[in-house]
């Protein structure tokens, strides 16, 4: 018999988090935590899927990500949230983002539009604003970096914040 693998499910809401490890009571490799997402530890992880629109990747999702581990992060900001999607054009929505670890260094990739709810814990008012302007100079497509400084040129940037930047080179 192989090894397994493991799967470690945090829930912001205290009451789901209940009923997610209730029903996955019987599964050994299956762990359901409540918390903040963006702040409880974890174990190392090839595989981080975030669920929900953060303005800005967490330092933990980062530094749990074992080399040629995948992170998928949706990345909105708070316009139009609660309106129908299809009536919103992506600037206004958000996308979702592939982030793959090699080494200390991060490549991204565009992989969608997206619509979806606020994370709560993976957000802030400066990275909204950065993650807002983005979005209206459009670009998103052509992100190939991440980098957990924003000391770049301006124009490398498709998005740059005070310590992290999406980037095209």
């Amino acid at each position: 018999m192989g090894e397994s693998g493991r799967v470690t499910a945090i829930e912001f809401d205290g009451g789901l988090a209940v009923r997610l490890w209730a029903n996955f009571a019987g599964l050994p490799n299956v762990r359901a935590l409540p918390g903040d997402g963006a702040q409880i530890a974890f174990d190392p992880a090839d595989v981080i899927y975030v669920n929900a629109g953060a303005t800005r990747p967490a330092d933990i999702w980062l530094d749990r990500l074992n080399d040629g581990g995948r992170l998928i992060l949706p990345l909105t900001s708070d316009k139009g949230f609660g309106e129908n999607p299809e009536n919103i054009p992506i600037q206004r929505r958000g996308a979702v983002f592939g982030i793959k670890r090699s080494g200390g260094e991060f490549l991204a990739k565009w992989i969608s539009a997206v619509a979806i709810f606020p994370c709560k814990g993976a957000r802030d008012a400066e990275s909204e604003r950065a993650l807002a302007a983005a979005f209206e100079r459009g670009g998103w497509e052509r992100v190939t970096r991440l980098y957990r400084h924003g000391d770049l040129p301006d124009e490398q940037c498709w998005l740059k914040g005070r310590d992290w930047a999406l980037a095209y080179a």
